[in-house]
This record gives structure tokens, sequence and C-alpha cells, in this order.
């Protein structure tokens, strides 16, 4: 297959209303299907493979543009890439390129709030209605613990009429984040607390104004001083308007026709906040993953209650292998093993951030256009192969 011939596409506006279909409501779709398991029967394939596994992703009609992947093993780091991270340009991806980051961002909420739990600011029983007595009576029993693993029963904001009028508008529109829950303030639950497992954007809405109400302290700054600081993050951060930190790691809207939309700064974060705001790059990714999955922010205590998984229940998209959720964080079960993380999509970006248990192994996966089991599951399909063939390369089996 021939290499597609990204120097002959002339600079794509964005879209900002197609943006806007797939950008926060997209990534925040929720899907109750277990897909089989990934790479059933492949074998581990050497360095080489690898790259060519991301040409190949690159070079189909509709894939992405580009593909970053940091395999971090101790002190050795191993990047491999594939196609541009500007299509204008033709300059390829590097670990330093800013991105968003999606719905990984929802790790970042559990390790302020784990964080917070340590310190013994919140406790996993906790009640909406004991922290945030503001919110609605009918969500008062919901405790952070099924926040965190989202079993709460919390209607998802980001599937509301009210949101997706506003967002479909304006994908730019500036929200106030701290009052995204008021979209769905006039509904009940989903289900009983604890109950059953069903993803939602609002759990991690939710989870973060329990960290500001427990301290009385921004969610920006619970950040800043609980995980990037103790980690050595400096180039991330939670924005709230639709700009990205220069250089980025470009996203695009793939039409195979007309080639790709650059949807990068198409929509703005502030619709997205703590559920999937936060913009970072690959190499504060593998530091964040290898410290969060690792236990380097939080007690073996709260770590023991963290990894209680619940069979089954996936992450959006769905990432390498079998997948079980527990405290905003999910286990990937493999051919080759088990690695801890979460996964991501919006509008231009997929992402998968996974490391070992004892945080020494780790794997950053990027692309540049979005996929899901509802946008282009094909792709996704192929996605996942590949993550898992990573995988395997970083457990050596």
């Amino acid at each position: 297959m021939s290499r597609r011939p990204y120097g002959h596409f002339g600079r794509s506006r964005p879209s900002l209303r197609l943006a806007a279909a797939t950008a926060v409501c997209g990534a925040l779709l929720a899907v109750s299907v277990q897909p089989a398991q990934a790479g059933a029967g492949r074998n581990p394939p050497p360095g080489a493979d690898l790259h060519q596994e991301l040409r190949e992703l690159v070079e189909r009609p509709d894939g992405p543009p580009g593909v970053i992947a940091v395999l971090r093993d101790g002190d050795r780091t191993q990047t491999y890439r594939a196609g541009v991270a500007d299509v204008e340009n033709g300059r390829p991806p590097r670990a330093t390129d800013h991105m968003r980051i999606a719905s990984v961002a929802k790790a970042f909420t559990g390790a302020v709030a784990l964080g917070l739990v340590d310190r013994g600011r919140l406790h996993l029983d906790d009640t909406v209605g004991e922290v945030l007595p503001g919110q609605p009576a009918a969500w008062h029993r919901v405790t952070l613990r099924q926040l965190l693993n989202h079993t709460s029963g919390l209607p998802d904001y980001s599937a509301s009429p009210g949101f997706l009028e506003i967002v479909s508008a304006d994908p730019r529109h500036r929200f106030d984040s701290r009052r995204l829950l008021d979209f769905v303030a006039d509904e009940g639950l989903a289900f009983r607390p604890g109950s059953r497992y069903q993803y939602s954007n609002s759990d991690n809405i939710a989870v973060a104004l329990m960290a500001e109400a427990a301290t009385g302290r921004r969610y920006e700054t619970l950040l800043r001083e609980l995980v990037y600081e103790p980690l050595g993050m400096g180039a991330t951060s939670l924005p709230q308007g639709y700009r990205l930190p220069t250089p980025f790691l470009h996203g695009y809207q793939i039409d195979p026709q007309e080639g790709p939309v650059d949807v990068s700064e198409a929509v703005g974060a502030s619709g997205a906040w703590a559920a999937g705001g936060i913009v970072s790059t690959p190499k504060d990714l593998t530091a964040f993953i290898r410290g969060y999955a690792g236990g380097a922010l939080i007690s073996e205590r709260t770590r023991r209650q963290q990894f209680t998984f619940i069979p089954g229940a996936l992450s959006q998209p769905p990432g390498p292998g079998r997948t079980e959720a527990g405290l905003a964080i999910y286990r990937y079960t493999t051919r080759c093993g088990a690695v801890y993380g979460h996964t991501g999509n919006t509008a231009g970006y997929t992402q998968l951030a996974a490391a070992t248990a004892d945080g020494r192994r780790s794997l950053t996966f990027s692309i540049t256009t979005q996929t899901s089991l509802t946008n282009n599951p094909d792709l996704l399909a192929q996605v996942r192969d590949v993550q898992e063939d990573f995988v395997c390369a970083l457990l050596h089996k």
C-alpha cells in the first residue's frame, strides 16, 4: 500500500460544527458491549515490525496522519512514530508535542481524589450529599468510590440536549466548568448507586467538585500540587479555551476522499474540564502513568482500594485485551500480561496510557484522529491490535 501523499493536501479550515459532534459528546459516549479480546493468536513482533504496524495505521485511507508510541523500561526509552505531526509542514511527531489527552484526564481526577483520601481530606465512602449538599437531593447518597469506578448512576451531562445544543452551535463556547452538572440537575439517578457500571462524564466533574469542597482550593491548583509537581510534569495543563500550546500534535478529522481536516483547536476545553480537558505531551504522560499506575502518589492501603476491579467494565474507547475497571484506573489484560491505565478519545485524538503495577514499564500510544466503538470501529480494532503488540514488546513476551 502506498503512503498517503500528505504534501498534496492544501490546508483545511477546521469544520467547527463537524468537530463538535464528535468532540466532547463523541469522546464521552458510553457503550456497554465488551468486544472480543484483541490480538488473539498473534506473536509479539520485533521492533522493526512495530514501526511497520504504525506505518500501516497512517497509510489507511481513514487512518491518522500521525501516531507516536513511547515505551519506557526503567531508564530506557524507545520512541516509535509514523506519519506527521502537522500535514502542513510534514514534521514528525515528537514526545514533547502537546496534545489533548481526552478521558485519560479522568485518571488525573483519580490521582487528586485518592491523594486527598490518603491525607484524610476525603474518604471513599463520603457522599455527594455530605460534601456537595447543593447538588440535587436525588444524588446525595452517591459515594466518592462510586463516582471513581462509574457505578454512581449520575446522568451524563455531555449527552444532555441542552449541552449538545450549545456545543453544536458554538464548539468553542466557554462553559462555566463548575456548573456542567446543572445540565442534568433535574434528572434522577439512572440506577441504584453501586448496582451496575455505566461510564459517565458527570462522575469526574463531581469528583473534582468534591476535591474543591474538601480543600477550599481550585481543582487546577490541586492538579499542580498533587500530580504535576510530584511527578515532574512541566508541560501539562488544564485550559479553559480552545488554543493549544506550541508545538502541538495536530489532530484531524479524516475524510478518505477529501483528506484530513485539522480540528486541533476546533473545540474549547471548558465543556470537558475534569472529565477530559487536560493537555499534555507523550513525555509528561509517560511520567504520569508510571507514577499513577505504580502507586507513587498514594499509600499502599489506598491503592488496594483502587485496585479492586469490576470485570468487563470498558474504558472509552476500549484498550488492548480484556478490560476491568478500578477506581479511576483500568486493568488491560492482554495475551502477554496486564497493564494498568486509561484511554481517551476526542475530536482529533485517541489515547492510551498504561504501565505495569510497579510503574517500571510504561506505554503511551497516541494517534491523531478520533476512533471509538461508534466512530470508525474498524480503525479502533486495528489500533487495539497494535496496542496489544506494543504491550507485549513492553513486557518482553
